[in-house]
């Protein structure tokens, strides 16, 4: 037996570690027992004695004394290891506060597969699955005696796995495996969404056999065909179910405007010639889609998409024109201006060019003037400066001048369609710009162009006078505009200017052409006076009869009917009016106006609108007015 104290060294071969005895221990519930600082021999040559053995050993050994020796006093000592261990073993260890929710376990149900109560049936899910249609039809067509003895292989077999169908293919699944599933209580699993839903058939081929066997023929995928004529179904399709029809929306409708058209005060004129509106139909524009002879683009645009994206613009203009004059002889409006953009960047000195890709069109378009008697004229852009000092802007306006002169040329327009240009810049020395106009009208233009060519009086730097100090010398008609003639006028009033200005046009051959337009009510500043007013509502009282009279106001077309309503020279189509705006204002898209001047914008508190840029539908009439 080993001494006490070979519980100082655990290594030792002979004798088990302190820390197995104390695992022991612990295991065998004598916790904090004397029993933990005995020895234990090594389990191979010594067996551990009972738990009871190992507690009188240990209180002996705490005696000091070895086993068997009681001595005096043994019986006592061994009493007490008695009471030690009586007392340990009714020892609690303490446990946790904390309270803990108990789990509630319900049992589950006896599952009786030979019971037919509802109550051993297990929770169903809440989608079941649909019997399948075919099974229905094996029961129904199953002889009489196999009936019993299918139902009864039903409950010994177990269900019958579902499997996808494939393309062609038959379905793994039949009625008996149904049946099994419903007597047996067995959970169903969840429908097929519909992506996975089987495919429409035109039915089924069953055949029976001579044991009752039903065998199915594989079912094809159904096509799309288009219906036979005098058959109501298509291939693929069963002749029961209706073919689908056809979801058509339902047209937009839009309830017609319906304008109120103000009165007009009657009056009197002896004038019977022909009114004429600039450039755009606001009529035609404002439809859709919208009919305008003005389209244009930038620059980038021939970079992006070629010079052709831009040509077919322009014939989209020449197309539209033809529309225009179709709808101003049905509205007895038979002088109209063509609008300088409709061929964007024909006169550029980089990506200029010809009109022969829209001859045809051209030629339509004249033709169909000269049928219905109208005047069709030009006016060029405020650009178009003959009498510049640089020799750039004068070559420029040459090509300018060129390009209209063929426009009207490959329309086959006589001499009456006429493109109007201003004097320009005085440059400091007015004498001297006359002169060079002179010069550059004589030696550079061409015979096309000087046929053409017409000048009209502006309201900043050359009046009427001015111009009849070189027009007649050169043999060029003069315009005379009776609003630019009020604010720049001449030493003469218009009394005595037309019939020194109508000879002008006498000489030529042409008829005589004028300009009317009035500004804006309310306007006070020379700026505010240069805008057009939206609609003219008097003639001039000098105006001859037999005058074509071209409209500047910025209702285009409905200004032209307001004077035929007030003076009743002919009559209008009620459809095709427009009311006049309730306050016209003093601001403009183009650059004349700035608004109002400083003293009033003091007065005024109410918020302004921001002036907007020029609008390239409008650049035609602003040539009329800035400079």
């Amino acid at each position: 037996m080993a001494s006490p104290m070979s519980i100082d060294h655990p290594h030792s071969p002979e004798v088990r570690p302190a820390k197995s005895l104390l695992t022991i221990v612990e295991n065998g519930k004598v916790r904090g027992s004397p029993m933990a600082l005995s020895t234990i021999t090594n389990a191979d040559s010594h067996p551990l004695p009972p738990l009871s053995e190992a507690g009188d050993d240990a209180a002996g050994m705490m005696n000091g004394k070895p086993d068997g020796d009681e001595g005096e006093g043994g019986e006592e000592n061994k009493k007490e290891g008695e009471e030690e261990e009586e007392e340990e073993e009714e020892f609690v260890p303490r446990r946790s506060t904390r309270v803990r929710k108990p789990v509630k376990i319900q049992p589950l149900p006896p599952r009786n597969s030979d019971s037919d109560s509802s109550d051993d049936e297990p929770v169903q899910r809440r989608r079941r699955r649909r019997k399948p249609k075919n099974a229905q039809k094996e029961t129904s067509e199953a002889p009489e005696g196999e009936e019993t003895q299918e139902g009864a292989e039903a409950v010994k077999k177990p269900a019958r796995k579902r499997k996808r169908s494939t393309a062609g293919g038959p379905e793994e699944e039949d009625a008996e495996g149904a049946k099994t599933d419903a007597e047996q209580g067995e959970p169903v699993k969840k429908r097929a969404s519909k992506k996975k839903k089987k495919e429409e058939t035109d039915g089924e081929a069953m055949e029976v056999d001579g044991e009752g066997d039903a065998t199915k023929q594989p079912r094809a995928r159904k096509k799309s065909i288009a219906p036979v004529e005098g058959d109501g179904t298509a291939e693929g399709e069963d002749a029961d179910e209706p073919a689908k029809p056809k979801r058509t929306r339902k047209p937009k409708v839009t309830e017609p405007v319906v304008y109120v058209i103000p009165d007009v005060e009657r009056k009197t004129t002896t004038f019977r010639g022909r009114l004429g509106y600039a450039c755009l139909n606001t009529v035609l524009r404002a439809q859709k889609p919208s009919i305008f002879s003005s389209r244009t683009c930038r620059l980038d645009t021939i970079t992006k998409f070629g010079i052709d994206k831009v040509k077919e613009l322009g014939r989209q203009n020449v197309q539209d024109l033809l529309q225009m004059i179709e709808w101003n002889e049905k509205n007895n409006i038979r002088f109209m201006r063509m609008s300088s953009e409709m061929f964007p960047f024909a006169s550029h000195n980089e990506h200029g060019y010809d009109l022969a890709y829209c001859a045809e069109e051209l030629k339509a378009v004249g033709d169909l003037a000269k049928k219905y008697g109208h005047r069709l004229t030009m006016h060029p852009g405020q650009f178009t400066q003959l009498a510049s000092p640089k020799d750039n802007v004068v070559d420029q306006s040459i090509k300018e001048l060129e390009y209209h002169a063929e426009i009207m040329d490959r329309m086959g327009l006589d001499q009456d369609s006429v493109m109007i240009i201003h004097m320009g810049g005085v440059y400091g020395d007015k004498a001297t710009t006359l002169a060079r106009f002179k010069e550059n009208y004589q030696k550079k233009l061409s015979d096309r162009v000087k046929r053409r060519l017409v000048l009209e009086n502006d309201e900043i730097c050359y009046n009427a006078d001015d111009l009849l100090k070189v027009c007649p010398e050169l043999g060029i008609p003069i315009v005379f505009d009776y609003h630019h003639d009020s604010i720049n006028p001449s030493r003469r009033s218009a009394a005595e200017l037309i019939p020194l200005i109508n000879e002008t046009w006498i000489r030529r051959g042409i008829k005589p052409k004028q300009h009317l337009s009035q500004p804006r009510p309310g306007a006070v500043t020379a700026m505010e006076l240069r805008a057009h007013a939206d609609r003219c509502d008097t003639l001039p009282a000098d105006l001859p009869d037999d005058m074509d009279l071209m409209i500047e106001a910025k209702d285009k077309e409905q200004a032209v009917f307001e004077l035929y309503r007030i003076y009743g020279l002919h009559e209008v189509i009620h459809e095709n009016l427009r009311p006049p705006a309730e306050d016209q204002g003093m601001r403009t898209k183009g650059r004349k106006s700035t608004g109002t001047s400083k003293k009033v914008k003091k007065e005024e508190t109410a918020p302004k609108v921001e002036e907007q840029p020029i609008d390239p539908e409008m650049i035609d009439e602003l040539a009329d007015d800035d400079l």
